[in-house]
């Protein structure tokens, strides 16, 4: 059975309970895991609080240097970790590669920053200086989820170690493996590099548990929560008690707009990657397509063609280009939608039954699915669609797409393809989203900050703007012997 990962060791829980880790693709138990009680928790939190001091009195450039050791040693480990990743998760090999590798990117990028990293500084009246200075918040929780286990651990651990905090991890309790034995490797570097034992911990368990605890204790200063839209609401009212920082990366329902002079072959292969990735099962999905009706009935037979060569089959085997849904439950709620559009007058294009005999039967599969003339009240529509189900509908011209696009509580990305440069800015200028691709497929790019609009999430996580995140600022006013006192307030 796997262990904590705590003060640089791993741990047992004080609890006797534990919690099965099993292959979306199999069922097969690939490990074991403790079911994590708050005193674990607690006990995590203060072993990061009495690590802080040494750890944020560390030079940046020293953090800097730590964090692309990490990203050494876990570069090292990628055949073991993709491996792994696939058992828990169930995503094919390739896309397990593609995930540790964007770890590794985002390790390496705040790495990078860590010499370029500075203070304010401005000329006052009466010759006074003043200074802003940055400070590390403290004890930061991670709470992540199961699609993207590492990667979106990635994104807080590298603003948040690089700012001088220290972080207790919460994982999904069916993705943990491949997160702790990143975190193993961090440490492995933090302690290599002068650093104290426990600046990074990560504690296993149910959400209403261990993450209920980094919520609520007083300790810890951030939370940095990846997930469902309706947690994140949770998240905020329980973090508002001691008013700690927050950054909630929530649910999507990402439009994709075709435009009628588009690049029609490289758009059909956008929105079938965009997708059909991860089995659907990504905040940052296409998950609605937009299709001007001059070009729509071409669009839909060039991707009914793109989606019946997805290979559908265990991520282990090379050959698979996409895995089961991560979860019994979650193959249901996408069946669900799909059956409640069809029964509004949806057609299916292609897909919708589940693959049938042999190893199919042992997993939780489900066809990419198409769907045409989808009523715009469907479920699949109106909420986040978690899976490999991809409504198209057909809008007469650029503002109808926008407003079609618009029409959702959910404001993550969007995508636009076309080759006029006026229609592609008045797109990016008026879809309510936090990004927006033009001609470009759905890939996050460390260098630039990302985060929702509407119920899609609060604050940023990437580029420069994620270190903010991490740190408050405090203002210093110097002054002379020689220089005169006047009084004044604000």
């Amino acid at each position: 059975m796997a262990k904590f990962f705590v003060a640089g060791e791993y741990q047992d829980s004080e609890g006797k309970q534990a919690t099965e880790v099993r292959n979306p693709a199999t069922g097969e138990v690939v490990d074991t895991v403790p079911k994590g009680t708050a005193n674990d928790a607690r006990r995590a939190i203060e072993v990061a609080s009495g690590a802080l001091k040494k750890w944020s009195e560390m030079a940046p450039a020293k953090r800097g240097a730590i964090l692309l050791e990490a990203g050494r040693l876990v570069t090292q480990q990628e055949k073991e970790l993709t491996n792994l990743l696939t058992r828990e998760q169930g995503k094919p090999i390739r896309e397990s590669i593609l995930e540790i590798r964007r770890f590794v990117h985002t390790l390496d990028h705040y790495g990078g920053m860590a010499k370029s990293l500075r203070t304010g500084a401005v000329l006052l009246d009466n010759g006074r200086h003043g200074l802003i200075l940055r400070k590390p918040l403290g004890v930061c929780g991670a709470i992540v989820p199961w699609n993207f286990p590492v990667s979106l651990m990635g994104n807080k651990l590298g603003p948040a170690l690089l700012a001088g905090n220290t972080v207790v991890v919460k994982p999904a309790a069916t993705t943990p493996l491949t997160a702790l034995r990143c975190v193993e490797l961090i440490d492995k570097a933090i302690q290599a590099g002068g650093g104290p034992k426990g600046v990074i911990n990560v504690v296993t368990g149910p959400g209403s548990v261990v993450g209920e605890e980094l919520l609520v204790n007083s300790t810890v200063r951030k939370i940095g929560f990846t997930g469902a839209t309706d947690t994140g609401r949770r998240v905020m009212q329980s973090a508002a008690k001691d008013f700690k920082h927050v950054t909630l990366e929530l649910g999507g329902s990402d439009p994709m707009i075709v435009c009628d002079d588009a690049d029609l072959d490289r758009a059909v292969s956008a929105a079938s990657v965009g997708r059909f990735f991860n089995c659907g099962q990504a905040c940052l999905a296409v998950k609605r397509l937009y299709l001007f009706d001059k070009i729509a009935d071409v669009f839909m037979e060039k991707l009914v063609e793109k989606v019946k060569k997805l290979r559908i089959g265990d991520g282990l085997k090379p050959d698979t280009l996409m895995g089961p849904l991560h979860t019994a439950g979650q193959r249901q709620e996408v069946e669900e939608q799909i059956e409640e559009a069809v029964k509004r007058g949806a057609r299916v294009l292609y897909g919708a039954q589940r693959p049938k005999g042999g190893d199919y039967d042992k997993g939780f599969y489900l066809q990419p699915t198409l769907l045409a003339d989808v009523d715009p009240a469907s479920r699949i529509l109106q909420e986040e669609c978690f899976g490999p189900a991809l409504p198209i509908v057909r809008v007469k011209d650029l503002d109808h797409a926008i407003e079609q696009a618009n029409n959702s509580i959910f404001g993550l990305g969007s995508s636009v393809w076309t080759r006029d440069i006026n229609r592609a800015m008045a797109a990016a200028e008026r879809i309510e989203s936090g990004y927006t691709w033009i001609n470009s497929a759905q890939i996050i790019y460390d260098e630039l900050p990302f985060g929702g609009v509407k119920q899609s999430g609060l604050g940023k996580e990437h580029g420069n703007e994620a270190i903010d995140h991490y740190t408050e600022t405090k203002s210093v006013v110097i002054a002379t012997e020689t220089q005169s006192e006047a009084g004044g307030g604000e």
